[in-house]
């Protein structure tokens, strides 16, 4: 398949190309920077600036663009970077499919579990209601600009789990403190994580290439695990204590409302779809997660 991928250079983007590259697929990335090769195109989303000739008869186009949600401070600044970095290559690709003669047969493009907002012990799939908050908010407008897409384009937008990596990201504070002993769980422990390692992501992802399913996805791990059994898993692979439990007031001090939608809120999704459609896991289980994390197992 021939596929252009926005987000290409991210955590998420580098692991999930070179999946796909493995798999022999042709991927041609997105770059905001002088390309570096013949497979890079230039393009300025900001401007919502794109030659739409590079997306012509392109078998799908995958887009993970978006400012870190956890990496800075949430001002009234990040959160509209956390807006506009997503909408704006988000509507940029979508209209630039209206300008052709063939479009891309599929468009996938990123969403989050965030989508909930903070749900409890509720159980959810991808029909239960957007809840409230930021990320809510971010999730819903994000997911209504991929459909701006013109009709015949199979849009696809996989509202994706907390990513279990090896080298970084939602864990890359974590799993430090874990290694030295003094690490614990968040607040109370109780609420619950949606969680996916990044193999499995990247492999959901090239499996939605190929799927006949369309809109929202939960790409997420089967097994629903809450905060005090992730941090107990990650402990128990690393030969670690995990006792030093941080309480929800001092997050807040230090997070301030990030601490609340991200590590606070609770979020039991069940990836009914993906099961249904017949995705297999390579981790779907935490323990098998928490092995794979610490020693690559």
């Amino acid at each position: 398949m021939r596929i252009v991928m926005a987000g290409s250079s991210g955590l998420l983007g580098t692991d999930l190309s070179a999946h796909l590259l493995a798999d022999g697929h042709d991927v041609t990335r997105l770059v905001r920077r002088t390309p570096a090769s013949p497979a890079e195109v230039r393009w300025d989303p900001a401007a919502g600036h794109i030659d739409p000739s590079c997306l012509e008869g392109a078998d799908a186009v995958i887009n993970l663009s978006g400012a870190g949600i956890g990496d800075r401070p949430w001002t009234g600044r990040r959160i509209d970077e956390l807006f506009r970095s997503r909408l704006g290559p988000t509507r940029t690709l979508a209209t630039a499919m209206k300008h052709l003669d063939a479009p891309p047969k599929t468009f996938i493009s990123q969403s989050g579990t965030g989508y909930y907002g903070d749900a409890g012990n509720d159980v959810l799939h991808e029909e239960s209601p957007a809840g409230s908050g930021v990320l809510a908010r971010v999730c819903v407008e994000w997911e209504a600009a991929a459909h701006e897409a013109p009709a015949g384009v199979r849009v696809v937008t996989p509202r994706t789990a907390v990513v279990l990596s090896r080298s970084g990201g939602a864990l890359g504070r974590l799993l430090p403190l874990l290694r030295l002993g003094v690490g614990g769980p968040l607040g109370n422990g109780r609420q619950y994580w949606p969680w996916i390692t990044q193999p499995d992501l990247s492999a959901a992802l090239g499996f939605l290439l190929t799927s006949t399913l369309s809109g929202p996805v939960i790409v997420a791990s089967p097994e629903p695990a809450d905060v005090n059994a992730l941090v107990g898993e990650l402990a128990r692979a690393l030969h670690r204590p995990a006792l030093l439990r941080v309480p929800a007031p001092a997050l807040r001090l230090v997070m301030g409302k990030l601490a609340d939608e991200l590590v606070l809120a609770s979020q039991k999704v069940e990836p009914a779809r993906l099961k249904d459609a017949g995705f297999v896991w390579r981790h779907p289980a935490l323990r098998q997660a928490a092995e794979w994390v610490v020693r690559g197992a």
